[in-house]
């Protein structure tokens, strides 16, 4: 009765933000899944960040190489944990969960952005890890509020991005072992084919033009520029931010059509 003379946009925000609460509501019966994801990106900054830090054989203008690649680490971050998103749809597929979300009267693409909202939370608590971490090991961080603000909606819409693109991929695939396939073999090509841990201009061609391509190497220069004193945006935060907001829009598009699919 509530929504009955709600205006469509309220009614979907409303059904979105239920969405969002109920995926939550499963983070606070298992907070650990948290702690331990935050265990990958200390091992970046103490093994792999050191190691090149020392070898100076990297390229990163004034940044110090550990400033160049902690919001890289934070990219992989929100990749790595949002990319994996869909295996839970699919588990909720099998306890017969997706079939009552489907039955209630939310449209398809109100429960995708539900979805993605709760992912983009996730990211935001997997983010102040990553940052803290940075922060201890000496990154030079902006506390200006547009650049707090800029981190927080980079981070957000990051990881709803890539959570919704695994919705769709778990509406294809359908079954967890090839998800779980499927997830290994995207990560890595997304991670090392952008400009999270080495700037574009060191790589070959080829490679440099599909870096160009792939939407964490927008996410990596937006929070690069947001997060660390001193960086500059190689093609402006504006953009980056633009072709995120794209992207993401496209892939709930795809991912409403599909959803229902999943169900079946």
């Amino acid at each position: 009765m509530a929504d009955a003379g709600a205006t469509p946009v309220l009614r979907f925000a409303r059904h979105a933000v239920a969405i969002a609460s109920a995926d939550l509501r499963k983070l606070r019966r298992d907070p650990a899944e948290l702690f331990t994801r935050a265990i990958q990106p200390l091992l970046w900054f103490l093994v792999f960040g050191q190691v090149f830090a020392r070898a100076r054989v990297i390229p990163t203008g004034s940044l110090s190489y550990l400033e160049f690649m902690a919001p890289g680490v934070l990219a992989m971050s929100v990749l790595f944990a949002a990319i994996f998103y869909g295996i839970a749809v699919i588990w909720e597929r099998d306890l017969g969960i997706v079939h009552k979300i489907l039955a209630s009267p939310a449209s398809r693409p109100s429960l995708v952005v539900g979805k993605a909202m709760a992912a983009g939370v996730r990211g935001l608590i997997q983010g102040v890890f990553v940052v803290v971490i940075a922060v201890v090991m000496g990154v030079s961080v902006r506390l200006d509020p547009a650049g707090i603000v800029g981190v927080v909606a980079a981070v957000f819409l990051g990881s709803a991005l890539f959570a919704t693109f695994s919705l769709v991929v778990a509406c294809v695939v359908k079954t967890r072992e090839r998800f779980m396939g499927i997830g290994q073999v995207l990560t890595m090509p997304l991670f090392f084919a952008s400009n999270a841990i080495y700037p574009i201009s060191m790589m070959p061609p080829w490679l440099g033009a599909i870096a160009r391509f792939n939407p964490l190497t927008y996410l990596v220069d937006a929070l690069r520029t947001l997060l660390v004193v001193g960086a500059v945006s190689a093609v402006g935060v504006w953009l980056d931010f633009v072709v995120l907001a794209v992207i993401f829009t496209v892939l709930v598009g795809v991912a409403a059509r599909l959803y229902p699919g999943l169900a079946r």
